[in-house]
């Protein structure tokens, strides 16, 4: 229960009290600073407390977006602020001194109390999150006309459809924009008067997912089309979910963590399924589902790592910037640019529509063709981007790129021997690295030869990171190496040319993918990367592909395969008891609420 003081003279026939307690405030009444004080003084320190001018006119919805959102540590609307617990000692002196200011006197306070709080804490340094209210209002009028044309205002605006319209996310695809959220927003609506959570919902979307990779799986015509319907429906779930998030201000680190994992699990799993069905009807498509996978992860890794590069980079100005936001302004041609990349929605309807009416094979060709596609628009977009940019890179956009690029042992090892004197020619001699030991695969196979090339990319690889990653291009680090490590297993389980080598490759790369994605989560929520002993454990980018080279090498093709299985099962169970343990730690302990927007990929 969240504490609410009310301050200043009363109004007669006010709905304030009311509304307060609706959004779950224990209303309390204090007659001037110094008795708000003494109510303070009696709210428990970890419990969330606003100070409330009584006169307050405005929407419900208003005082929801200023006062309980759970994001933000302290909030102010005109006439009311919250607090939580670490900016409640701001709030005590800056009652402390309006008390003492308006000490000797006995009349009540008819001044705004909670607006000259709101002046205080800006002047002590705290960070007061203002809502956008839009068409919402929230005033205090200082008159009975004032507080009747306040009303008026009130009456003329419905905050519900106000709330509902801005449950929906505001930068989306165009399939998710025109074909799910003008209904999903009721479906959000329907939820939280029901009392569902928004993880209720995103577990309902994973296992509707699920569902669905097994209609799949069973390589039927009824079965895919299933599939196809159940996919759609857990995309609508998936949209309504972040919806009930923002209709109902229920944002928390678990809630983000589970709601991106559980996309990239939903979609990944549909492969495997699609892959099983098509084993069943005697089409083998598993090498083009792990090559699917690849390459959905390596442009999400893409998009990680610009976002991450230019977080905070200053003088952060491009020809190429300024020329895409005039393209903005051109109604047909955002839409067009949002629909080329792909994004989860057209990305999830066209596999849905596939699989209904095509094969897995034809399913796994379009989406291959669509993703490289979008990959390399939005690569080269990036690209121009970064080397017209005239900016300065800070210390954590270096940091954030080292630990997305997932160095391990061996890498630490030899960046103790001195760098290369020119950092261009290190990341040269990575990429050179990275495409010798994929390509050597694919064109001699296991054998000792791949073995040399997985040691030389082993020896440029950290060589590329033994400096600070602030280089215009330097975000392109992180996808390579994800490339290089994937790309090599793909190719080699393919190359085993043993039944079961391939989806044994598709689970191993499918667990050091969950790894690198929990990394990005952590580093969006300012949680900081895994910790080292994990990265360690599991060997790192460059160790994980020298060691399945030399598995490849020395053993049998039905005995590698047996060693990724190990591996594949290694890997997972020491990066999923970890990243459960943390988030679970994490939301437990009160970590800052998270809610990203994020790229609509």
């Amino acid at each position: 229960m969240s504490t609410a003081i009310l301050t200043g003279q009363p109004v007669p026939g006010s709905s304030l009290e009311g509304d307060l307690r609706s959004l779950g405030f224990d209303v309390r009444v204090a007659s001037g600073a110094g008795d708000a004080e003494t109510l303070l003084a009696t709210v428990p320190a970890g419990q969330r407390v606003a100070i409330v001018d009584a006169r307050f006119v405005g929407h419900a919805h208003a005082l929801r977006l200023g006062l309980t959102d759970p994001r933000f540590e302290a909030a102010a609307v005109p006439g009311a602020v919250t607090v939580r617990a670490t900016a409640r000692p701001a709030l005590i002196r800056a009652l402390a001194r309006e008390s003492s200011a308006a000490s000797g006197t006995t009349a009540v306070a008819v001044d705004n109390l909670a607006d000259r709080v709101i002046a205080a804490l800006d002047a002590d340094g705290v960070t007061l999150h203002r809502p956008e209210l839009g068409t919402l209002v929230a005033v205090v009028p200082a008159d009975p006309q004032a507080r009747n044309e306040a009303r008026q205002a009130v009456a003329d605006v419905d905050d519900e459809a106000v709330r509902l319209r801005t449950a929906v996310k505001s930068r989306d695809g165009f399939f998710t924009t025109y074909c799910v959220s003008p209904y999903s927003r009721y479906l959000a609506r329907w939820c939280a008067r029901r009392g569902l959570t928004p993880n209720q919902v995103t577990t309902a979307s994973l296992i509707t997912a699920l569902i669905a990779a097994g209609c799949a799986a069973t390589g039927t015509r009824g079965g895919f089309v299933a599939a196809g319907l159940l996919l759609i429906f857990s995309f609508v779930l998936d949209c309504t979910d972040g919806q009930l998030a923002r209709y109902s201000l229920q944002y928390s680190t678990l809630g983000a963590w589970l709601d991106a994992t559980f996309d990239r699990a939903k979609e990944y799993a549909y492969y495997a399924g699609l892959a099983l069905g098509a084993a069943r009807g005697g089409d083998d498509v598993w090498a083009l589902a792990l090559g699917a996978m690849v390459l959905q992860t390596c442009r999400h890794v893409v998009d990680f790592s610009f976002n991450e590069a230019n977080h905070d980079a200053t003088a952060n100005t491009s020809p190429t910037a300024a020329l895409s936001g005039k393209l903005d302004s051109v109604g047909w041609t955002v839409w067009v640019r949002r629909m080329i990349v792909l994004p989860i929605g057209e990305r999830w309807a066209m596999i849905a529509v596939l699989t209904a009416v095509t094969t897995p094979r034809i399913t796994f060709y379009a989406l291959l063709i669509g993703c490289a596609f979008a990959a390399t628009y939005t690569t080269a977009g990036r690209v121009l981007r970064s080397l017209t940019r005239k900016a300065r890179r800070t210390d954590r956009a270096a940091r954030a790129l080292a630990d997305l690029a997932d160095s391990g042992p061996l890498a630490e090892a030899l960046t103790r021997i001195a760098p290369s004197r020119y950092a261009v020619v290190a990341r040269l001699l990575a990429l050179a690295g990275a495409v010798v030991v994929v390509l050597t695969a694919w064109f001699d196979g296991p054998g000792w030869t791949v073995v040399f090339a997985a040691a030389v990319y082993v020896v440029v690889s950290a060589d590329a990171v033994a400096r600070p990653l602030k280089g215009a291009l330097d975000w392109l680090i992180p996808p390579l190496f994800r490339a290089a490590e994937y790309g090599t297993v793909l190719v080699l389980a393919a190359k085993a040319e043993v039944n079961g080598a391939l989806p044994v490759a598709f689970g191993l790369v499918g667990a050091v993918a969950y790894h690198h994605y929990d990394t990005v989560y952590r580093i969006r929520g300012d949680a900081g990367a895994p910790p080292r002993w994990l990265v360690r454990a599991i060997g790192g980018h460059e160790g994980r592909t020298l060691l399945v080279t030399v598995l490849a090498a020395l053993l049998a093709p039905t005995d590698f395969k047996v060693a990724l299985t190990a591996l594949a099962v290694a890997v997972a169970l020491l990066v999923l008891l970890e990243s459960i343990r943390f988030w679970v730690t994490a939301h437990k302990t009160g970590a800052p609420a998270v809610h990203d927007e994020g790229e609509p990929a």
